[in-house]
């Protein structure tokens, strides 16, 4: 065990967390089970009655009428129990996948990013699986387990104790040989789906990057580094089938042999007059009974192996950093026009304790309208900036404010209402058009949806599709330069005081791209907009540039003062060949 593995009495502890709030359900699943049970019991003893009643000449209506009660009885009892047992089952894993999926979405960005997201699917459809029966059904199958084989063992004391004494030592024997081999069936399945994850990872990015592997001509290497996973995987199963088939052939061949032992000494006391015919044949009858609930407890056991593993699995992601909620109080008084929107005093942070910072000591003002743009070459920490507005990132020193207060009196959910980003890459959400248009904003009306689609030059753009904005956004049916507008109009469309964007040009056409730049003088006109951007001609217009360099700002004015005071800028300028006269150079072209 790993420093980070936790004891097995805490892997345990989370399995019976998620089969609590069942307790009801399966307090009467368990009632059930005894009741079926006490019906097995009192067979082999009913059986004897006949037995008994035949070598008598007793009439055999009551022994015979009370074995169909029973089996009638037993019959119904069985069926309630199995279907409540499988609803509690899907329940719990109902609960399992909740418990994640609400875990996921209240962590924290890095703590999520860090890990593949691929991975994290698994522990949500596959992880969960095995808990279906280890914290239902194997639960109530221990008790119940223990309750027939001891209550087998007190009839068989009744019957004969030398019959008695020879089962015993047969149910010894086997329970130390189950107890050396079920430790590394929980051991397999751990390794196993911890290769299912690494699986999951891998081929989700592949898939994500399906363009790229085929471009390269890399199907076949990217194919071996994911079936490399899958037959990991396979392996550590196949070793985990193989220690389950080992330890159900000892428990199955351990009973069967000592049944044999019974049945030929049991007969030997039979002929020595010291145990009556029928009361050898409940006997055996109760033998054979036995192998079920022997059965019942090695398959509960195997069980909770398994899910164990998959709570060790689970405990990881329910470990995850979370958002903290913060009781924000009501803002009393309305900041001026004079008070920043935003404002940053010497902050520093880092992406984890031990990384380096990638931003140092950086001051920022917003003022509540204009457009702020920051520029920089790629890794100065522009992006950076943004994961700290938005709260993904916490500053290690410094302070962050909006309308002066500190972010750190300010719910996440209250902060980031005032806020719409478009992110660098454009992701998509699962849904359709529409559904990605609307959801910063889910009752915007049709008119607004025309309005900022006719704002990023998209009206129109999907009236040919099959169910135009109710079709499915995928990314084979819009190209690049689309989903990052249906980004910006989604952002746009939410009305923030704060829009920040984040290279929200890079895949457009010069056209569309003159039609953002409209946008964002217009809504610079009424709020605040925050641009990151590679493109300098995106932001030429900024009522204020700051120029980032190794996690700094090294400096900050309009494009006409950056081109006479800062080096830097002049570079970056003239690297992207904008069409502007540089002090003491001749006029670079478009």
């Amino acid at each position: 065990m790993t420093d980070s593995e936790p004891p097995r009495g805490e892997k345990l502890r989370i399995l019976l967390g998620f089969a609590r709030p069942h307790r009801r359900a399966l307090l009467l699943g368990l009632v059930l089970s005894l009741a079926a049970t006490a019906m097995g019991l009192a067979t082999p003893m009913v059986t004897k009655w006949v037995l008994d009643s035949l070598s008598t000449g007793v009439s055999l209506a009551q022994p015979v009428a009370l074995l169909l009660v029973i089996l009638v009885l037993g019959s119904a009892i069985g069926l309630a129990q199995w279907i409540l047992m499988g609803t509690v089952a899907e329940r719990i894993v109902l609960d399992a996948r909740e418990t994640l999926v609400r875990r996921f979405l209240r962590a924290t960005v890095p703590a999520v990013t860090r890990r593949p997201v691929g991975e994290l699917v698994t522990r949500t459809t596959s992880d969960t699986l095995l808990l279906r029966e280890a914290a239902s059904s194997s639960l109530v199958s221990l008790v119940n387990g223990v309750v027939a084989l001891v209550g087998t063992l007190i009839l068989m004391a009744v019957l004969d104790l030398v019959l008695l004494a020879t089962t015993i030592g047969a149910i010894i024997v086997v329970g130390i040989l189950m107890a050396l081999l079920l430790p590394g069936i929980a051991t397999s399945q751990q390794a196993a789906q911890e290769s299912v994850g690494r699986l999951g990872g891998t081929l989700e990015g592949t898939l994500r990057a399906v363009r790229t592997v085929k471009s390269s001509r890399a199907e076949e290497r990217q194919g071996e580094r994911i079936l490399a996973d899958a037959r990991d995987a396979k392996d550590h199963s196949v070793r985990a089938v193989r220690t389950t088939a080992v330890a159900w052939t000892i428990s199955w061949g351990g009973i069967q042999l000592a049944i044999v032992v019974i049945l030929g000494l049991g007969a030997w006391r039979v002929s020595e007059d010291l145990l009556a015919v029928s009361s050898l044949v409940a006997f055996l009858l109760y033998a054979f009974n036995i192998v079920g609930p022997i059965t019942e407890l090695t398959q509960a056991f195997t069980q909770l192996q398994s899910g164990i593993a998959a709570a060790a699995r689970i405990r990881e992601v329910t470990e995850m950093d979370s958002e903290q909620p913060v009781a924000s109080a009501p803002v009393e008084d309305v900041p001026d026009d004079a008070t920043p929107v935003i404002e940053l005093r010497n902050v520093t942070a880092a992406y984890g304790p031990d990384a380096e910072p990638a931003v140092r000591d950086v001051s920022i003002t917003v003022p509540r309208r204009g457009h702020t743009a920051l520029v920089g070459p790629s890794g100065a920490g522009k992006t950076t900036i943004f994961s700290l507005l938005l709260r993904f990132l916490e500053p290690q020193s410094g302070e962050l404010l909006l309308d002066g207060r500190p972010f750190a009196e300010i719910g996440h959910d209250r902060l980031r209402e005032r806020f719409a980003y478009v992110e660098q890459e454009t992701p998509i959400v699962p849904g359709s058009i529409r559904d990605n248009l609307v959801f910063s904003a889910p009752d915007a009306t049709d008119e607004e949806l025309d309005r900022v689609l006719a704002a990023v030059r998209l009206d129109g753009a999907f009236d040919a599709l099959p169910e135009g904005l109710d079709t499915s956004l995928t990314s084979t049916s819009v190209s690049g330069g689309q989903r990052q507008r249906i980004a910006l109009a989604r952002a746009i469309l939410k009305a923030p005081e704060v829009l920040l964007l984040d290279e929200a040009t890079a895949q457009v056409d010069g056209l569309t791209e003159s039609a953002i730049h409209d946008c964002i003088r217009d809504l610079a006109s009424r709020g605040a907009v925050v641009t990151v951007a590679h493109r300098l001609s995106t932001v030429l217009d900024a009522d204020t540039i700051l120029v980032m360099e190794d996690g700094a700002v090294r400096a900050r004015g309009t494009h006409e003062e950056l081109l006479a005071t800062d080096s830097l800028y002049r570079d970056l300028v003239e690297a992207l060949r904008i069409g502007v006269e540089l002090p003491g150079r001749e006029s670079v072209g478009v």
